[in-house]
Formats: structure tokens, sequence, C-alpha cells
């Protein structure tokens, strides 16, 4: 698995996971869950544009 789609797969689970833990929290009502589920799924969105970046960089290397 390159780096770029080990970024992808982290992330993608990482969003789902945030996802889930504001899920629960909303029925819940902890705030402190809904947080951190946000949090989570930042991370994720940030891992997902960095393997996206690592992509087009490698595409760019390899056009020259």
């Amino acid at each position: 698995m390159t780096s770029s789609t080990s970024d992808k797969a982290s992330g993608m689970a990482n969003e789902a996971t945030g996802n889930v833990k504001q899920g629960i929290a909303k029925v819940t009502g902890s705030r402190e869950l809904e947080a951190e589920g946000r949090a989570q799924e930042l991370k994720g969105e940030a891992q997902q544009a960095l393997g996206d970046a690592k992509d087009k960089t490698k595409d760019a290397v390899d056009r020259i």
C-alpha cells in the first residue's frame, strides 16, 4: 500500500469513527463525545487531503 493510499484509508476510518461518535453524542447528550467526534472527523479529512496532495505531487513529478 502506498503512503498516499494509507493516508486516505486512515482518513476515511477516522472520519467514519468521528461521525459515529457524534451520532452517539447527539443521542446521549454528551458534548464531550460530540467534540471528540468532530475532532476525529476533522483529523480524517486532513489525512485524506494529505493523501490527495501526495498523489498530485507524485503525478507532477512523474510528468517531468
